[in-house]
């Protein structure tokens, strides 16, 4: 019984594009009794990798918390493996506004102690007794009643990018600062205003709601499946949006565009931008918004210092942090002063520019390509780059394809390569290969070939 992945991201990767076939990302949850979550999960790591699902899912004991990407042909297939639980007959299915074929490329699904890290104890309160669920447009209706005090329950680097209107925005990294934040901040107001919450999906504000309510506030309301149905329901129903920017997802995407609106800067220089990057440091990883320019001056890194770093041979970087605790910082946008433009907590209503679609780095022209090894090694000074031939044949004259996560996608043309040290034509399976490389190659890198 297959229990784990088999193929790395870029072999999926590839897979997925000689495949050819749209895929969905969507999201959901439900809060449940699971008595035996390691085996609810192996049961649905079995169904969904049959179905070629991927994603990033946490099961607990109180239920299931879900982001995947599913072929759009298993759509209905991948529907039926969660309605064969009795929770999850009829559940709502979080479909992503925009897709990325790539958004997810690894099938995880881990047991955790709960499904979101809210630091509640579940036990001194009724978790069911929840606010009002709002769709769209019941919720455009509310947000516009002065008596009504509208609160986002996302992290700061998210309400950043795109928020409703009027919303308060804790100034907040995790779930749990925000609540006994907002508790506070509204604690004269539990009697007589309306309380209404919103966040990605919903999942936040389902306990959260339950939180409030438990803590006196009288007129708690949500809105129904969070940002992303929203965005769903407005464009089905031509709904004004009271939402303005772009949705942070937590998936490769990093952000789905709800609006043209662009309501934030790149940190390092001020331009309107709500593009997100993280920082090519291994060592840092912070996430910062970066234009196309700093990321192109910058290569991908927050600081100068964390630039020069990328520079030096693996072995030292590895040195630099050994013994440093870095931890998962992938979504955390952190304070650092080097960044010269961070608004946090004092985001504005009023679009900065109005973004281009032609230049929405989403924007994707598919690239027929295969593997044929990965990058090795990559000398600074002599700018060249060594790779590994794994997979295929390659020959001076063709087209290839440099491609990973800090590098992105990096097309030349290859008219001279060393082969094991001599000048040749042709490189086969195993051999190591060194050709010259106008921009840094990283480890991870893999190196394909373009078919015409």
């Amino acid at each position: 019984m297959q229990l784990y992945n088999t193929l790395s991201a870029e072999e999926r990767a590839e897979l997925i594009d000689q495949a050819g076939k749209q895929r969905l990302t969507l999201s959901f949850y439900a809060y449940a009794k699971i008595e035996d979550p390691k085996k609810f999960r192996d049961d649905l790591f079995v169904a969904w990798n049959s179905l070629d699902a991927l994603g990033r899912t946490y099961v607990a004991k109180e239920g299931i918390n879900a982001q995947m990407s599913v072929p759009a042909e298993n759509f209905e297939a991948f529907r039926e493996t969660l309605e064969a639980y009795d929770f999850m007959r009829g559940i709502r299915l979080n479909v992503a506004v925009e897709h990325d074929d790539h958004s997810f490329l690894k099938l995880t699904i881990k047991v955790r102690d709960k499904i979101v890290a809210d630091g509640l104890n579940d036990e001194t309160f009724d978790v069911t007794n929840i606010g009002v669920h709002l769709k769209a447009k019941e919720f455009n209706q509310i947000i516009e009643d002065p008596n009504t005090i509208v609160v986002d329950f996302r992290n700061h680097y998210e309400s950043e990018i795109g928020h409703f209107k009027g919303a308060i925005t804790p100034d907040v990294e995790t779930f749990r600062e925000s609540l006994p934040i907002i508790n506070e901040q509204l604690k004269d107001f539990k009697e007589d205003k309306n309380l209404v919450m919103y966040c990605t999906g919903g999942i936040r504000c389902e306990k959260a709601s339950a939180y409030f309510k438990h803590q006196g506030f009288k007129n708690v309301y949500q809105l129904e499946g969070g940002i992303i149905n929203y965005a769903k329901q407005i464009k089905e129903e031509g709904l004004e949006s009271k939402f303005i920017g772009k949705n942070f997802v937590f998936d490769h995407r990093l952000g789905e565009r709800i609006t043209d609106d662009i309501v934030s800067q790149c940190h390092q220089c001020g331009n309107p931008c709500d593009n997100h990057t993280n920082c090519a440091n291994d060592g840092c990883h912070l996430l910062f918004i970066q234009c196309d320019e700093c990321k192109a001056a910058m290569e991908n890194c927050c600081s100068t210092e964390c630039q020069e770093i990328t520079h030096l041979p693996l072995a030292e970087q590895v040195k630099l942090r050994r013994g440093k605790q870095v931890g998962n910082k992938v979504f955390r946008k952190g304070k650092s002063e080097k960044l010269k433009f961070k608004h946090s907590g004092e985001l504005s209503d009023t679009a900065l520019a109005t973004a281009s679609k032609t230049n929405d780095i989403r924007q994707k022209i598919k690239i027929k390509k295969t593997l044929v090894g990965k990058a090795e090694h990559f000398y600074v000074k002599a700018q060249v780059g060594l790779f590994i031939i794994e997979n295929n044949e390659l020959t001076i004259g063709e087209k290839i394809l440099i491609s990973g996560p800090t590098t992105g996608n990096q097309e030349l043309i290859l008219d001279k390569m060393l082969v094991n040290g001599t000048e040749n034509t042709v490189a086969k399976i195993g051999d190591k290969v060194t050709f010259e490389v106008p921009f840094r190659v990283r480890k991870s890198d893999k190196l394909f070939k373009i078919i015409n």
